[in-house]
């Protein structure tokens, strides 16, 4: 399915394609549809809202995944460069780790689940009393080869900055990408809370995917894709 004048919306029945300024429903894709790597999903109501459910398939207290095993990807979407908004929310399972902060976010340019760019939230270290977390909030990764410790490591503070946050409350998030850039904007402010200038990967086509990390249960909605 081609992704020109299309945008996709996540509904109650489903993932959604219109055309663009219109109403009318033209596919909807089941939520067993979803390409799954490492997750369970689940169709549910979640603070007034239809949402699909994601959690770990692996036990939150068990090894961390890796960053490409945790992911549900959307079928039928194909883009390289556009604008990409959801609505989505992050919170620690009980039995999560210390370490776990709610991970929560969205892939993009997805080639197959080793592959692909990502931006994702720490919801607990939104407002935390420990700035240095709290400037952890947002991130950027890239897969293969940039997992976040790689990044902080060799250039501390250029992938990830502050962004008010708190743990499984829904938060807007929207994706401006384009040839080597990409945008991320935080609960619909005018100003990017990330700028990425040099994504890791080569710019090519691929697909949209929902994006979780160790110790998480998240909520994702209306999700929207257009060029």
């Amino acid at each position: 399915m081609k992704i020109s004048t299309a945008v996709i919306v996540l509904s109650l029945l489903g993932w959604i394609t219109l055309p663009a300024n219109s109403s009318a429903q033209i596919e909807a894709t089941p939520l067993s549809k979803l390409e799954a790597h490492g997750v369970q999903t689940a169709s549910v109501e979640y603070r007034g809202h239809a949402a699909v459910r994601l959690t770990e398939s692996a036990p939150a207290d068990s090894a961390p995944s890796n960053d490409a095993e945790t992911l549900a990807i959307v079928p039928g979407l194909s883009l390289q460069d556009g604008t990409i908004e959801i609505t989505l929310s992050g919170d620690t399972v009980p039995t999560a780790a210390p370490t776990a902060r709610g991970f929560v976010g969205l892939a993009f340019r997805v080639v197959d689940p080793g592959h692909f760019e990502c931006f994702y939230l720490r919801p607990s270290n939104g407002r935390a009393e420990d700035q240095l977390r709290r400037n952890h909030s947002a991130q950027y990764i890239s897969v293969p080869g940039f997992p976040w410790e790689k990044l902080r490591s060799e250039t501390p503070g250029k992938y990830e900055s502050y962004v008010d946050l708190v743990p499984g409350e829904w938060t807007k998030i929207k994706i401006q990408v384009k040839g080597s850039t990409a945008r991320l904007y935080v609960n619909q402010a005018e100003q990017p809370t990330l700028i990425v200038n040099d994504l890791k990967q080569m710019p090519v086509k691929g697909g949209v995917a929902l994006w979780i990390g160790p110790g998480t249960v998240a909520h994702f909605r209306d999700l929207k894709v257009s060029p």
